[in-house]
């Protein structure tokens, strides 16, 4: 009996040291999962980008402006010259909230009347909204406390009313499941693909297209279409599911979205059959689509957490996951209403990525005798 089991245990210690790549995956995913988890993952808000509609101008204006970067919670990053300039800067993701101090704010200070301010915060993320709608009130109590340090200030002289622009419930489903839209799509269509040419090699079939006139990149393609209607198909009831089933109102254009949807999901069955091209095994496969698609779509899109809130480093490395170009097309297309005009660097992203994951599969795909 024990020479039966040593022989086994040889047999399988024989196969793991066959597949070098097996054995790196498993020593090197838990540390690597670890890193990530406690890097990239923060509710924290700091350094968030704000800008100012200062239509008073006095010093007493400047000096409540002043106060929220000196808080350490915000980042001054333009002074707005005009209303219409207000939507713009929170559609460009450029400012996470606008204050808004109106023209007569100091003459009413100066009367010992109170004079009220305006925040308007971006509610695509409503609990990092409802985060810095806090810090915001905590500021203006502060700026009203200096206030009456310095003496003849009424008890409040300033109050302060906040707006959330694009998801005004602060509703976390609404940018949840537009989210999900490119999370799902980043989870099951690599997941098959990455399995379509491994399949192939372990059962042998792969040398009948090793020996056949075909060239990589239409043996490639022709991996990729079926998968890529099936993810479409995936999409569209997804969809409809969101948006009928949580009642999620949809803002922007149909048209547009289903144009990056269908990009989205080249880019994703050609990820997994990139995977497949470089694996032997369908364990292999698998493991290396889940480290590649699913845990950064999580983890790098700004599906759960915002990239800003991300330490800059890791904000760098999100760029390198087409998951976040799509969720912001998606939640820019759903929630604000936003057109191409301002997703275009998404969009050139997104087909950038693709030709690259394309022409990186047909590249490895070698038409040779599988060794």
């Amino acid at each position: 009996m024990r020479g039966l089991i040593g022989a086994v245990i040889w047999k399988e210690v024989r196969e793991i040291r066959r597949d070098p790549v097996t054995i790196w995956v498993a020593a090197v995913l838990p540390l690597i999962m670890l890193y990530l988890f406690g890097v990239a993952l923060s509710l924290d808000v700091k350094d968030a980008a704000f800008a100012v509609y200062d239509e008073d101008g006095s010093a007493e204006s400047r000096a409540l402006a002043e106060a929220f970067p000196n808080s350490g919670y915000f980042r001054r990053t333009h002074d707005i010259r005009a209303q219409r300039e207000i939507g713009e800067r929170l559609d460009r993701g450029q400012a996470r909230l606008v204050l808004v101090i109106p023209e007569d704010f100091s003459a009413k200070l100066a009367r010992g009347e109170t004079a009220a301010v305006q925040t308007l915060v971006d509610g695509s993320f409503s609990a990092t909204a409802m985060v810095i709608a806090g810090y915001a009130a905590a500021i203006v109590q502060d700026y009203n406390l200096a206030q009456l340090r310095r003496g003849g200030a009424p008890p409040v002289p300033v109050t302060l009313e906040s707006r959330a622009w694009f998801n005004a419930p602060l509703k976390s489903v609404n940018y949840i499941v537009p989210g999900l839209f490119g999370v799902i799509l980043m989870a099951f269509p690599p997941l098959l693909t990455a399995l379509a040419v491994v399949r192939e090699k372990e059962a042998g079939s792969v040398q009948q297209i090793f020996v056949s006139p075909i060239r990589p990149w239409q043996f490639i393609a022709g991996k990729m279409v079926p998968y890529a209607a099936i993810a479409f198909l995936e999409m569209l009831m997804i969809l409809v599911a969101g948006l009928w089933g949580f009642g999620i109102p949809f803002r922007g254009s149909l048209a547009l979205f289903l144009l990056a949807t269908t990009i989205y999901v080249f880019c994703t069955v050609g990820l997994g059959l990139l995977i497949s091209t470089v694996t032997r095994s369908q364990l292999v496969a698998m493991l290396f689509a889940l480290i590649l698609t699913l845990m950064p779509s999580f983890l790098f899109s700004g599906f759960l957490f915002p990239i800003f809130t991300m330490p800059e480093m890791m904000q760098w490395y999100t760029y390198l996951f087409p998951a976040r170009y799509f969720i912001d097309i998606s939640r820019g297309i759903v929630m604000k209403d936003v057109g191409i005009e301002i997703l275009w660097p998404q969009f050139a992203a997104l087909l950038a990525y693709t030709a690259a994951v394309f022409a990186a599969a047909t590249r490895l795909f070698r038409k040779k005798v599988a060794a």
